[in-house]
């Protein structure tokens, strides 16, 4: 043996710089097994364990330290090289990326500023619409990124996990089983509105839009003034201190899906990378449940651990 394959000692990285084989396995768009898989092959070409299974966490063996700090010189030369030949003119390292929930959008600024200290001549452009407007602009090229919302599952994002949705209301709140059921919501082509009324469909309930606003602050400002009742994902109810609503006149919501696109073609490494390293922070914070779903046949995510 005279080389050490790369993708190994990147594996082997990202491993130790997030703690989690499931993490990792997130920002390489692999699954989980096969991170343990490399881990396996790397220690197998070098003969030694790198990692002490008599510690808990991710302890190193004194080898295994080792073959960190050599691993990451050489990859930060590996990428310098690779950086020569597929690093697009200056004019083409902008990212523009599409959101279609402004407390997702939220999110993304701590990411993006770690992004940019691994590629610093890149620049960002964020906008926020809803998912279907996103997902045309997508395809013909004028986004690079999307993360969105939507009802199911979605066979060409790059990463997808289902978020628990739940209705919220205020402390003044009152539902009249006489009277349609008042909504807050941001509109007719969000996912959240569809969910919704398809909800209140199916249970023979009759509805209205009392409130229709362009963030997530201000409807839960609505909310909180007794306007009426909104479904939201739960980690967003409880980000903004929303009572989540228990009564049994409005009937049980399904989960909305998450999920980041990538668009073909253009600065692609940057794209995977930066799609992993969103769906790390964004699948990782907040509070309820969540899960991974099968994210296209070229791109399937492990559930978490």
């Amino acid at each position: 043996m005279t080389n050490i394959p790369t993708d190994l000692l990147r594996t082997l990285v990202t491993v130790v710089d997030l703690g989690s084989f499931t993490k990792a396995a997130v920002s390489l768009g692999l699954t989980q097994p096969a991170v343990s898989a490399q881990i396996k092959r790397l220690q197998l070409l070098l003969g030694g364990e790198m990692f002490d299974r008599s510690m808990q966490g991710m302890s190193l063996t004194p080898q295994g330290k080792m073959v960190v700090s050599y691993a990451r010189r050489l990859l930060s030369i590996n990428d310098q090289i690779v950086r020569l030949s597929t690093m697009a003119p200056r004019a083409e390292l902008l990212i523009r990326i599409g959101v279609s929930s402004d407390y997702i959008a939220s999110m993304l600024s701590g990411v993006l500023g770690q992004f940019r200290m691994r590629w610093p001549d890149i620049r960002f452009v964020v906008r926020t619409d809803y998912f279907d407007s996103l997902i045309r602009e997508l395809r013909y090229g004028n986004l690079d990124l999307l993360v969105g919302l939507f009802p199911t599952p979605e066979p060409d994002a790059r990463h997808s996990w289902a978020e628990e949705v739940v209705w919220v209301h205020g402390g003044t709140t009152r539902l009249d089983r006489d009277r349609p059921i008042p909504l807050v919501t941001y509109g007719e082509p969000c996912a959240y509105h569809r969910l919704a009324v398809a909800a209140l469909k199916g249970a023979g309930l009759s509805w209205e839009d009392v409130f229709i606003g362009p963030s997530t602050a201000s409807l839960c400002g609505a909310v909180r003034a007794g306007l009426g009742v909104m479904a939201i994902m739960r980690r967003v109810a409880t980000d903004c201190g929303m009572a989540v609503c228990e009564d049994s006149a409005l009937p049980s919501l399904p989960d909305l899906y998450c999920g980041i696109f990538v668009r073909e073609g253009g600065v692609r490494s940057a794209y995977d990378q930066l799609a992993g390293d969103i769906a790390v922070a964004i699948y990782g914070s907040g509070h309820g449940a969540r899960k991974f779903v099968a994210a296209g046949a070229a791109h399937k995510t492990s559930p978490a651990a």
